[in-house]
Formats: structure tokens, sequence, C-alpha cells
């Protein structure tokens, strides 16, 4: 079979006219182009997003500004905040309760206990343990995130910095001497519970 012979008069599909576009491209190719140029670098560009790629690990897709919302929300020192004074009042009612009924003769009379006073020494000890814990868990996680925001890390010394201003806080109300004991002593049980839990 004969080899096609080239037609000298074809248009070359490569070549362009005057304004820089190939001459093969019809009106509604210059059309389309024009539109995506005008999308890339014209009047109706888009703006740029922050768009944060994770190097390594597992292949995510970006974020939706729904999802970013959500997820400041719950890394806010708010949000943590009040999630540990929750949990802290429902483990300090639940610790309350415990120690109602191993002593539940600690805050009645000698008289012999009934239902109901057994009932009420239960719900005031876990009222009191309660707002206890959620006092000491409110501060204890928005001093470490206010901490944490400020120094820009995350490091051991966070959870001691945090201990040692709660503790003394706390401490204070039954003096200097309180304070400073309770600083420390609290600053000392957070290291050792934070280490722990990052060495797990």
């Amino acid at each position: 079979m004969a080899a096609p012979i080239n037609n000298p008069n074809a248009s070359n599909p490569h070549e362009l006219n005057e304004f820089g576009i190939p001459k093969n491209m019809s009106t509604d190719h210059v059309s389309n182009f024009n539109l995506i140029i005008d999308h890339v670098i014209g009047n109706k560009k888009l703006p740029k997003k922050d768009v944060s790629v994770p190097i390594g690990g597992i292949p995510q897709m970006p974020l939706t500004k729904e999802e970013l919302f959500i997820r400041d929300i719950f890394d806010s020192c708010a949000f943590k905040s009040s999630a540990s004074c929750v949990v802290g009042f429902a483990l300090g009612a639940a610790f309350g309760l415990f120690t109602a009924g191993v002593d539940p003769m600690s805050t009645m009379s000698t008289e012999t206990p009934t239902t109901r006073m057994v009932l009420r020494e239960m719900k005031a000890r876990s009222l009191s343990y309660g707002k206890n814990f959620a006092l000491v868990g409110a501060m204890f996680a928005g001093t470490e995130c206010l901490v944490e925001s400020y120094r820009g890390k995350t490091e051991l010394i966070n959870g001691t910095a945090s201990g040692a201003i709660v503790g003394g806080v706390l401490g204070l109300r039954a003096g200097l001497k309180a304070g400073i004991f309770g600083a420390v002593g609290f600053a000392i049980f957070s290291t050792a519970i934070d280490y722990y839990m990052r060495h797990l």
C-alpha cells in the first residue's frame, strides 16, 4: 500500500494566527479558552484557599470550611475547659457515691440511718465532690491550653506550669504556705501524670 502524500495546501494544526491562537480552533473553543483564562488570571479569578497538605501518613481530602470551623471549636480553650468541667463533675459525682457507700456516717448523726438519710448523704457527697472535680478540671484544662497557646509548643513543661498555677491558686484560699505547697504538689503530680501518659 502506498504511503499517503502530504497535501501542501492543508493547514498546519499548530499554525497560529495574528492573535496567537491556532487557526484550526473554532469559535466555541475560543470562548471556552477565554472563560478558563478569565477564571485563572482574569477578572473572575477565584481566590486562593489556604490548604494544608500533611506530609506523610494517610492521604486525606482537604477539609471544608465547615469542618475547619468545627475543628477550631474543638481546639479552642473554652471548649477544652468546658469539656473538662463536665467530665470532672461526672467523675467527682461517681467518686462521691463511692465514698458515701464506703463511709456513709461521716456527716450524719449517730442514730440509725434510714434510707432517706443515706440517699441524702450520697447526694450531698456527689455534689460536693462533683463541684470540686469540675473546678479543678476546668481550671487545669483552661490554664494548660492558654500556656500551650502562648508558648506555641506541646511539651511536658506546659502541664507542670499549669499544675503550679492551679495548685497555687487553690491553695491560696488557705494561706500563703498552703498555696506554695499546693503549687509544688500539683506541679509534681501533673508532671508525673503527663509523663506517664506520653510514654505509654
